[in-house]
């Protein structure tokens, strides 16, 4: 549904996106996560047609952006950053304005509406201007104006930065919905426990280059990242033998914690080599999303 091929494209001298590509398939959500000034945001300008690419394409449902924008905006929406709502009109005006910019009218218009309205959770403040609105109404309108026209591809852009812990879970399970829908989702954000959470997939971009990609399992096993298994129970240094092929990184009398890659395919045939009675309780710790970005991209700040 959304295609991403060999794009690239220079700032004066400066490289923002190199050959960056990447597919999101209808009914997944794909994550592009980066630190600052690694690409992100170049890529989205570029997907969306604010932007066109010195070299590569980007296709919308099979159509380019670039030499078919009007039948590839069709089926795109797009969710920015930064709000796209006139303050002053009411939520019910700005979706019906960014309606009519897709083509809605009528009877068709009126229940898109009120359809999204009722997803955000602001069907009851309809009527009231933009202005008037707390930052987390604000961020639900801006998702319902993105989504108002049933897009078969959304691209959203730090979609919940800023907005309270309600509003943000509101948004989420909105998003999961749309996914249930088949809508094909391209999701940026600095919330790694969101990425986990939604993102079937991922891409990590850096200077421009996308340089892992694949589903959290994928990005661990490509890493060859130790997961930590917790073993409560009662021990003695002559245990330390029965797990020698394991990394032992402490062994007390109550606790014996090891690493090993892909610890949960392991954790059965480890606990055979005790007494049953020795361990009183097992656990696996895998490496999340954000350790893998850290490792990946570092942890200097980025500005």
């Amino acid at each position: 549904m959304l295609r991403v091929v060999q794009i690239s494209k220079h700032f004066g001298q400066i490289k923002a996106v190199n050959q960056v590509s990447f597919e999101v398939k209808a009914g997944e959500i794909y994550g592009l996560l980066g630190p600052n000034g690694a690409g992100k945001s170049t890529t989205i300008r570029c997907l969306s047609g604010l932007t066109v690419p010195d070299e590569g394409e980007c296709l919308i449902n099979g159509y380019s952006i670039h030499s078919e924008p009007i039948k590839a905006k069709q089926h795109l929406g797009l969710v920015p950053q930064d709000l796209a709502l006139y303050q002053d009109l009411s939520a019910h005006e700005n979706l019906q304005f960014w309606g009519r910019a897709y083509g809605l009218s009528g009877q068709v218009l009126k229940e898109r509406q009120a359809t999204v309205l009722e997803q955000v959770g602001l069907d009851k403040r309809a009527k009231e201007p933009v202005k008037n609105f707390s930052g987390g109404m604000k961020r639900r309108l801006n998702f319902a104006c993105g989504m108002i026209h049933q897009p078969k591809a959304l691209l959203l852009d730090e979609p919940t930065v800023g907005v309270d812990p309600q509003s943000r879970e509101h948004l989420l399970n909105a998003i999961e919905s749309l996914k249930q829908q088949g809508t094909a989702v391209l999701y940026t954000t600095h919330y790694m426990q969101e990425a986990e959470r939604l993102c079937d997939r991922v891409g990590i971009i850096d200077q421009g280059k996308i340089i892992a990609q694949g589903s959290v399992a994928e990005l661990r096993k490509q890493m060859d990242e130790k997961d930590l298994i917790t073993l409560e129970g009662q021990f003695d240094e002559a245990d330390k033998t029965k797990v020698a092929d394991f990394e032992v990184i402490e062994c007390s009398p109550q606790q014996m914690r090891l690493m090993a890659v892909n610890a949960s395919g392991h954790l059965s045939e480890l606990l055979a080599r005790f007494q049953p009675q020795q361990i009183h309780q097992a656990s696996v710790q895998q490496a999340n999303l954000e350790s893998l970005f850290i490792k990946l991209t570092g942890r200097e700040l980025r500005d």
